[in-house]
């Protein structure tokens, strides 16, 4: 059952926006005090072309006619020169204030339980970090810079044709229950249009991704026609939803030229009756006609932005819903003296409530203490190391493992972009040259990595170099020597020893534990046989407990567990 993250209330949304804008308030006010600057400017120049049609009519001098043109000029560089510094300087805001929501974003991200991940579906994270912050990001950068000039512009134009006669003003507003009407219209379909399309792009992208990572097995079974149908089903979807936003779109503007046409007619005509009445010049009417016509672009980017006014904050909303989570409730682990490094009581833990996969389990690793997990695929041994590492939540019960003290290491390692020194001094950031080298020594990396194109600094992970799993899993085990933790859980992390490589990661291993406290769950019973102590587990409980040789000797799960083992290896 796939459960989304959360998104938040528009209300919530607009709080958290202005505590962000906060500390850009001096920023935030010159910028609309050079938009205001600009947009007076720019309506300097409709009075001085109807300055210039009263001139004509009246014939003015040749002087006269070239002062006017000089400040037409004048005004519309003034105009360009503010409007400019004050949209560039509104961007910065916009831009700096995004920039923090994704740190946050990402800090609550990280901090989300995997199985919350889990049940929304990789779509609906990498979709809120990918698409709705592409959307956000455009509608800071230029949307938001666009609209309040727009905005500025209505209003100062507005006030210019009040102040050339009151009635050009009532003219005007003729249009605007038309627009009231329109915008209502279209926010009342476009917000849950909107918010219907983010979810479906979020599934589209899970789909796809899934279909993507188990590309191998698709194909084992033969079922891609079947995936790629639900991929398509979900991409249809995403585009039906697309074209019903083009179509609201286009009966949008329909409705702003209504607006335009009736708005523009009624400012004539008073012009026309206000002329012929001897009550303002003809250039006066030019004047208010200019304006009214100058307010289209402004009133029509307005209202059109509307649109991307609301799938930014259908994205904001989903941006804020997980930057604003609270971190998961964690009772604060101490450092206790005595000879446990890992208390385990009475643990259950399920991913689905009607479906446990651990139960009663109760576990002491001592200080140094290497432990193995053993059981058949589907016991829990996975779902055990993860919630010994903190990975999990219990559903019961308690773990006790000190703060910081823990690190764990699966098979499926990433190998992040960037140079191969700074891949590894993930762990600690503070490491020397000689120390990372000596930590690739002591794991046997320390030949292929010298033999890299650019040695440590050769570019990894996506897009550079790419590592063997084996080598991936190598550099994993080189951060555990860096990282040093008193305790480290292997969840398969040699299950690559199949491969050519096998004793290399099995002395990898060996090293890299040497002297911590290690829950190792074994993929070859190998590991098992070298630990001090093998917890056998069998459909979520612990049902063996003991040393190798004593389990060995003992009719039981593990006995059998090796026999077959050893016989597969003869």
């Amino acid at each position: 059952m796939t459960t989304m993250l959360p998104i938040a209330a528009g209300r919530r949304t607009r709080a958290v926006v202005l505590v962000f804008l906060k500390p850009q308030r001096a920023r935030l006010v010159g910028a609309l005090a050079l938009l205001v600057a600009g947009t007076i400017a720019g309506l300097a120049a409709p009075p001085l072309l109807g300055h210039i049609v009263d001139l004509a009519s009246s014939g003015g001098t040749t002087g006269e006619f070239v002062l006017a043109g000089v400040g037409l000029v004048a005004a519309a560089l003034v105009e360009a020169a503010l409007a400019g510094l004050g949209v560039a300087l509104l961007a910065q805001v916009g831009e700096d204030t995004l920039a923090r929501l994704r740190e946050r974003f990402v800090e609550s991200a990280l901090r989300l339980p995997l199985e919350q991940v889990e049940q929304a579906g990789a779509g609906d994270l990498t979709s809120r970090v990918t698409n709705d912050v592409a959307v956000v990001a455009e509608a800071a950068r230029t949307a938001l810079p666009e609209f309040t000039r727009a905005l500025l512009t209505i209003v100062l134009t507005l006030g210019g044709l009040a102040v050339l006669d009151w009635r050009f003003l009532v003219a005007a507003l003729v249009a605007v229950p038309v627009q009231i009407y329109t915008v209502r219209w279209y926010a009342k379909r476009a917000v849950p249009l909107y918010a219907k399309q983010r979810v479906a792009v979020a599934a589209q992208q899970h789909h796809l991704l899934a279909t993507i990572d188990g590309a191998p097995t698709i194909r084992t079974f033969r079922i891609a026609g079947e995936h790629s149908g639900r991929v398509a089903a979900r991409s249809q979807q995403a585009v039906d939803l697309l074209l019903r936003g083009i179509a609201l779109q286009t009966r949008f503007y329909a409705r702003l030229h209504v607006a335009e046409f009736a708005g523009l007619a009624a400012v004539l005509a008073t012009g026309f009756f206000l002329v012929r009445g001897d009550a303002i010049t003809i250039g006066t009417a030019t004047a208010a006609a200019l304006y009214f016509h100058g307010l289209f672009n402004p009133v029509n980017t307005a209202l059109a932005l509307v649109d991307d006014a609301q799938a930014a904050a259908s994205g904001l909303d989903r941006l804020v819903g997980v930057a604003d989570l609270d971190p998961p409730a964690h009772e604060p682990a101490t450092v206790v003296d005595g000879p446990a490094a890992i208390e385990v009581r009475d643990l259950d833990f399920a991913y689905r409530p009607d479906r446990p996969v651990l139960r009663g389990i109760n576990l002491t690793v001592a200080r140094g203490e290497r432990v193995a997990v053993v059981g058949a695929t589907g016991a829990g041994k996975t779902s055990l190391a993860k919630v010994i590492a903190g990975v999990h939540e219990p559903t019961a019960g308690t773990v006790t493992v000190p703060a910081g003290e823990a690190v764990l290491i699966t098979q499926e390692v990433h190998v992040f972009a960037g140079p191969l020194a700074d891949d590894l001094r993930l762990a600690r950031p503070s490491a020397t040259d000689d120390e990372v080298r000596a930590a690739l020594t002591a794991v046997d990396a320390l030949g292929w990595v010298t033999q890299l194109p650019e040695g440590l600094d050769t570019e990894v992970g996506e897009g550079g170099h790419t590592l063997t799993a084996a080598q991936a899993q190598q550099v994993a085990f080189a951060r555990l020597m860096l990282a040093d933790p008193p305790v480290a859980i292997l969840d398969e992390a040699t299950a690559e020893a199949g491969s050519a490589g096998a004793r290399i990661l099995e002395r990898a291993a060996a090293t890299a534990l040497s002297g911590r406290t290690a829950v190792i769950v074994a993929h070859r019973l190998t590991q098992a046989v070298a630990a001090d102590r093998v917890v056998v587990l069998e459909n979520g409980r612990i049902v063996q407990m003991g040393a190798h040789p004593d389990l060995v000797a003992t009719p039981g799960l593990y006995a059998t567990l090796w026999q077959a083992w050893s016989d597969s290896r003869q």
